[in-house]
C-alpha cells in the first residue's frame, strides 16, 4: 500500500535536485543493505553494509542480466546481454559454467534493436535451456576485448519454491499485526466498536489491514490481505505434500489459519467483511478505525463495506479453502473450519444481492467477476452444493463475456476501457482455470478453453509486437483525464500513470507473477504436456519463466526484488518504504516518472520521499510469488 509523500516530508536540503548526491549519502546513513542470499537461505544475518537510495540504469558498456535466485532444472534458463561499443556484438563469445567448471561455449544470438529505454545498445540472448544438470551457474560474456560474468544462479528441481518458500513464509509471518487495540476499534460515523485483531501489516512502512484498497477509483481494486489468506490456505491444503518435503507444512498450516482467523473477525453480522483498518498510514492525529478512505490524502469515507472487487470474493474463497484445508488435516485456527465455511456462505448470500450496493459506482466489472467466480468455485468444492455451481456458471459467463475480438478483455460493461491490473492481470485467467476443475457440462468447459487459449494468445501476440528483449508482459490501456477516459487504446510496458486512482502507480512485481501462474495454470488445462519445463507448451514456459526472472535480477537494474535472494537488492529506505524483510518482495519498475503513459524506466530514482513506489515490499508481491513458485514446482 502506497505511502502518501506528505507524512514523509525530508529536510529541504534533501529536497532540492542540486543536492541529489548529498541527499543519498545522508539517507545511506540510516540504511543498511539486504541480507546475503546465502545467509537469508540460512537464516542467518550477514554483515551489514551501506547503500545509497539513488538507483539510476548501469552504464557500463557491457551488461549481462540473469535471474540471480533460482532456475528450474527442465526449465527455460536466457541471460540477456547488453552491449555499447564499437567492436562487432555479433563476434561476442559466451562460457557456461557450473559449479566453477566449463560446460558450454558459442556466439551470441542478435535480437532486434530496442530502444524504449536508453538508446544505442544491442542486445543478444543466450540459452543455455539444455543444461540440466543441478548446480551453481555462471554466464560470462567477452565483446572487443571487453569481459563480464553474471551473478551465480542455483539450478535444481522445483527451483523457486525449495530455494525461496521458506522465507516467504517467514515474511508474513514477520508481517503479523499484534497490536491488541485492534480489538476495540470504532467503526466510521458509528458508536460501535469491534474486534479487527491479528491479520498482516500491507507494507514495508504501513500499519493497515487492507482486504483492498482503490475501490473508489473502481478499476483499480487490488486483492491484498483477501488474495494472502487465500493463497495460503489454498496451497498448504493442495500442495501439502510438497509442503511436507520441505519441511514447511506446519508453518503453512498456522500462517493460512491465520488469515482466516482475521477474515472471521473482519466479517459483520450483517454479511459484509470490513474493507480497510486505516489511520492515515501512521498519522498520529488520525483516529485508528474500520473506515473506506479516498486519494494520496487518505480521506475518511463510509465505504468500508467490501464488494466482491473489494477483497470479499477472495476472502469468501479463503474461507471456503480454510475449512476445507482444517477438514482434511484435523486442525484449525483460533475458529474451526465449521465457523470459517459458515462465514464464507453467510457473506456469499449476503452479497449476491448486496455487491453493487457497495461499488463506488453502483456497477459491477470484471474484477467482481472473476474474484466472485473464486468465491464460488471454492464453495462448491467445500459443499458440492448446486448452488454454487450454479453462481460459478453465472459469473464464468459474464467474465467470458468481456473477452474482446483481439483477446484480451475489457473491464467495464460498455467495452470502453481495456483490463489491465498493476497487482492481479493473470487473475481472470486463473479463475476461469479453477472453474475448469469444477465444470462438468463438456460445452461450457470448452467455452471455458476458448477463452483461456484466446487471452494468451492475445498475451503473447503483444509481448511479440514491438522488440522486447526482455519479453516482459505487456498490456493495453486508455488514459484517464479530466474525469474520463480519453484518447485512443494504447500498448505499452508499464502502467501509465495517468489513470483513475489521481495519484497512484509503483512497480509490478505482483503483476508478473500473477501471470506466470496464468500461463502454466491455463496451459495445464488446455495443452498438458507431461515432462516439458512446468507441463506447458514451450512458449508458455518462457513467459512464465521470464516474468519472474525480470523479479528476481534479470532487468535492466539488475536487482533482486527479493529480499534476500540474490546479489543485488533494493535499497532501505526507511523514510518512505519502512521495514525491509527477507522474504519480502519491494514493488520493482516502472515507467518513467515524468511519462503520463508510462513510457521509458525508472527504478527509486530520488532520493526523496516517493521511493516506496519502487522500493517498499508489500503483501501482494510475496502472495503472488509464493503461488508461483508452489505453481511451477507441482505438475
Amino acid at each position: 500500500m502506497p505511502l502518501p509523500s506528505r507524512l514523509f516530508t525530508l529536510p529541504g536540503s534533501l529536497r532540492r535536485p542540486a543536492s541529489a548526491r548529498a541527499a543519498a549519502a545522508l539517507l545511506a546513513l540510516a540504511t543498511v543493505s539486504a541480507l546475503s542470499p546465502l545467509a537469508a537461505q540460512a537464516g542467518e544475518p550477514a554483515a551489514a553494509a551501506l547503500t545509497t537510495v539513488s538507483v539510476s540504469l548501469p552504464s557500463a558498456p557491457l551488461q549481462l542480466h540473469l535471474n540471480q535466485v533460482a532456475l528450474d532444472r527442465l526449465g527455460p534458463k536466457t541471460a540477456l546481454v547488453e552491449y555499447r561499443g564499437d567492436a562487432d556484438g555479433g563476434l561476442g563469445r559466451y562460457r557456461i559454467h557450473r559449479d566453477g567448471q566449463l560446460v558450454a561455449s558459442g556466439a551470441l544470438q542478435a535480437l532486434p534493436p530496442f530502444e524504449a529505454w536508453g538508446s544505442g545498445r544491442r542486445y543478444f540472448a543466450i540459452d543455455f535451456s539444455e543444461q540440466q544438470r543441478p548446480g551453481s551457474y555462471r554466464v560470462e560474456v567477452e565483446i572487443g576485448g571487453q569481459r563480464v560474468r553474471s551473478a551465480p544462479v542455483r539450478v535444481q528441481d522445483q527451483a523457486l519454491f525449495r530455494i525461496t518458500a521458506k522465507q516467504l513464509l517467514a515474511y508474513f509471518r514477520k508481517s503479523r499485526h499484534l497490536d491488541p487495540r485492534d480489538h476495540h476499534i470504532r467503526v466510521f460515523d458509528t458508536p460501535r466498536f469491534v474486534d479487527v485483531w491479528g491479520g498482516w501489516r500491507d507494507a514495508g512502512g504501513d500499519t493497515g489491514k487492507y482486504l483492498s484498497h482503490l475501490g473508489y477509483a473502481n478499476h483499480f481494486n487490488p486483492q491484498q490481505a483477501s488474495l494472502a489468506a487465500w493463497v495460503l490456505a489454498y496451497t498448504a491444503d493442495s500442495a501439502a505434500a510438497l509442503y511436507q518435503r520441505a519441511g514447511l507444512l506446519r508453518q503453512a498450516r498456522e500462517e493460512a489459519f491465520w488469515g482466516a482467523d482475521y477474515l472471521h473477525r473482519v466479517l459483520d453480522a450483517e454479511g459484509y467483511f470490513y474493507t480497510t483498518v486505516f489511520d492515515k498510514w501512521g498519522d498520529e492525529k488520525a483516529e485508528r478505525m474500520v473506515v473506506g478512505y479516498e486519494g494520496e490524502d487518505g480521506r475518511y469515507t463510509a465505504q468500508y463495506r467490501s464488494a466482491y472487487r473489494a477483497g470479499a470474493g477472495m476472502a469468501i474463497a479463503a474461507l471456503a479453502r480454510a475449512a476445507q484445508l482444517a477438514g482434511h488435516s484435523g486442525q484449525q485456527g483460533a475458529f474451526s473450519g465449521a465457523a470459517y465455511l459458515a462465514d464464507a456462505e453467510r457473506a456469499f448470500t449476503h452479497l449476491q444481492s448486496a455487491n453493487t450496493q457497495y461499488c463506488a459506482d453502483g456497477q459491477e466489472n470484471i474484477i467482481d467477476d472473476y474474484t466472485a467466480l473464486m468465491a464460488a468455485v471454492e464453495l462448491y468444492r467445500a459443499t458440492q452444493q448446486p448452488r454454487y455451481l450454479a453462481a460459478a456458471r453465472q459469473r464464468a459467463t459474464q467474465l467470458m463475456a468481456r473477452q474482446t475480438s483481439e483477446g484480451g478483455f475489457s473491464s467495464d460493461a460498455a467495452g470502453q476501457r481495456p483490463y489491465y491490473h498493476a497487482v492481479e492481470a493473470g487473475l481472470p485467467l486463473i479463475s476461469l482455470a479453477h472453474y475448469l476443475d469444477i465444470e462438468p457440462e463438456a460445452a461450457l468447459a470448452e467455452r471455458a478453453r476458448r477463452t483461456l487459449a484466446g487471452a494468451l494468445a492475445h498475451q503473447l501476440q503483444l509481448n511479440s509486437k514491438v522488440a522486447n528483449p526482455f519479453d516482459y508482459a505487456r498490456q493495453q490501456f486508455r488514459l484517464f483525464k479530466d474525469g474520463a477516459l480519453q484518447g485512443p487504446v494504447r500498448d505499452g510496458f508499464f502502467i501509465p500513470h495517468q489513470n483513475e486512482t489521481g495519484y497512484w502507480w509503483q512497480g509490478e512485481s505482483a503483476r508478473l507473477a500473477s501471470l506466470s501462474v496464468a500461463a502454466v495454470e491455463a496451459g495445464r488445462r488446455l495443452a498438458p504436456q507431461p515432462g516439458a519445463a512446468f507441463d506447458v507448451a514451450p512458449e508458455l514456459a518462457r513467459f512464465a519463466q521470464h516474468q519472474l526472472d525480470w523479479t528476481l535480477g534479470r532487468n535492466p537494474y539488475g536487482i533482486s526484488m527479493l529480499y534476500g535472494f540474490g546479489s543485488r537488492n533494493p535499497p532501505t529506505v526507511q523514510q518512505s518504504a519502512g521495514d525491509m524483510y527477507v522474504g519480502g518482495v519491494s514493488n520493482g519498475i516502472t515507467g518513467a516518472v515524468d511519462s503520463e503513459t508510462g513510457e521509458g524506466i525508472a527504478f527509486a530514482p530520488g532520493p526523496d520521499d516517493a521511493q516506496w513506489r519502487w522500493v517498499e515490499q508489500w503483501i501482494p508481491h510475496s502472495s503472488w510469488l509464493l503461488l508461483a513458485a508452489v505453481t511451477l514446482a507441482r505438475p
